[in-house]
């Protein structure tokens, strides 16, 4: 069949009959590698989609399998036989996230949820093995069923497997929150009061440079009175303030209440860590500041900070801008720091094991080479490690070597290799 496109004549490609229901695997992938989707008209090109949709969930079923082998793969290296061990490797995590270049939460969360997938909800991963589900959905099943016990979980999964092809995943969600309710009424309410007593407030950073704090574990009518107080007083101030958005009037009035700018009274005492190069600190550039434990902030913002910080002990580094040579370090009160922890933590901002951002701060300083095997305890035999990191180190064991630019190339348990800088943020 021949049409047009763009002026010119396209030879339409002729699409593989029941390629829409084709199962995933080597045939699919082998029909989908041969098509030319310039050649396809729409129908055709969501038919493609959907196919593809399906390899990618049977696909992404595959590495979660995978993952969980690594999981329970002993240490070894590239000439090691074929083994598992009876138990979970403690520090599985480290090696999926060096491998994927994944955080360590990132690599936590998806080592977790393969064996999830493969361990307490086997119908879940069947049915994204199959491409009935994608991954969306897949997590949105593991999420709402990870505070029920296996039994009660496997009931809710066989109760919403069959439809969960069908819906979004809010309708999913939904669905599920109800189901977890109906199957055990009684589990229902101790995952409540459980919930409860870990309620918690977080603040994560977000990349445009501003903030979003989060509370955890509310009482729901709390947290329905508290919105409502938040639009009454929003709706009030609008009357009279039309340069704010309802969305912004809210989040003013909340800041405002919990800062204690009106009421509440308190201060911003504690501890900043921050470096700026010293073009910004004279205010001739407008480079952006780091503050370890949060990330870049504007220059401008970062001057704002400081300027509250009245009252604040806050730690110090000045680079050159041009080499990011450290120039000078300290803190702006009395209260005493070692000289060797402060060089340390200047010349690693954070954890040196790959992908982790922990602040060196709050780091263990580790000996590279043990105080027993006569290693000295100077600049360049001490690295910060996060707790975690520090034990993956000796127990696992992951093996450093420090290379020419202060950073430090990873030997994994497993024989894999991965390089940071020493300038890794």
């Amino acid at each position: 069949m021949v049409e047009r496109m763009f002026g010119l004549v396209v030879e339409r490609q002729v699409l593989p009959g029941g390629l829409d229901t084709l199962s995933p695997g080597p045939i699919l992938a082998g029909f989908l590698f041969r098509i030319d989707r310039s050649r396809l008209n729409g129908h055709d090109l969501v038919v493609v989609m959907r196919a593809e949709a399906r390899m990618e969930a049977h696909y992404a079923a595959e590495r979660m399998a995978t993952i969980t082998e690594v999981a329970y793969s002993p240490n070894g290296n590239a000439d090691s036989g074929v083994e598992r061990s009876e138990g979970l490797a403690e520090f599985a995590s480290d090696d999926v996230g060096a491998a994927l270049n994944l955080t360590r939460r990132t690599a936590d969360i998806e080592l977790g949820f393969a064996l999830e997938l493969h361990q307490r909800l086997p119908l879940v991963w069947e049915a994204l093995s199959r491409g009935g589900i994608d991954v969306r959905r897949a997590r949105t099943i593991v999420h709402g069923t990870s505070h029920l016990s296996e039994d009660t979980a496997r009931e809710v999964v066989e109760s919403i497997i069959e439809t969960a092809p069908g819906l979004t995943t809010g309708q999913l969600a939904a669905r599920i929150r109800r189901l977890c309710i109906q199957t055990d009424p009684e589990e229902a309410k101790q995952r409540y009061d459980r919930a409860f007593e870990e309620r918690r407030i977080v603040v994560e950073a977000t990349t445009d440079g501003t903030a979003d704090l989060y509370a955890y574990g509310l009482p729901a009518d709390r947290a329905v009175a508290i919105s409502r107080k938040l639009n009454r007083l929003a709706r009030n101030l609008k009357k009279h303030d039309g340069s704010r958005t309802m969305d912004q009037l809210r989040t003013d009035i909340f800041v405002d209440l919990l800062s204690g700018d009106h009421h509440c009274g308190g201060s911003d005492r504690g501890t900043v860590d921050i470096g700026v190069d010293l073009t910004t600190l004279a205010g001739l550039d407008e480079n952006p500041g780091e503050i370890l434990g949060y990330g870049p902030v504007a220059a401008d913002i970062g001057r704002q900070v400081a300027a509250k910080q009245h009252k604040t002990e806050w730690r110090y580094t000045v680079t050159d801008p041009d080499s990011g040579q450290v120039l000078h370090t300290g803190i702006t009160n009395r209260r005493p720091t070692a000289a060797l922890k402060r060089t340390v933590q200047t010349q690693h901002p954070t954890c040196v094991f790959p992908g982790c951002r922990m602040p060196s701060i709050d780091c263990d300083l580790d000996h590279r080479v043990a105080v027993i095997d006569g290693g000295p305890t100077t600049p360049c035999n001490l690295a910060p490690l996060c707790r975690h990191h520090h034990r993956a180190k000796h127990q696992a064991p992951w093996k450093p070597t420090l290379t020419p630019d202060s950073g430090h190339t990873w030997l994994s348990r497993l024989g894999h290799t991965y390089t940071t800088n020493g300038q890794s943020p």
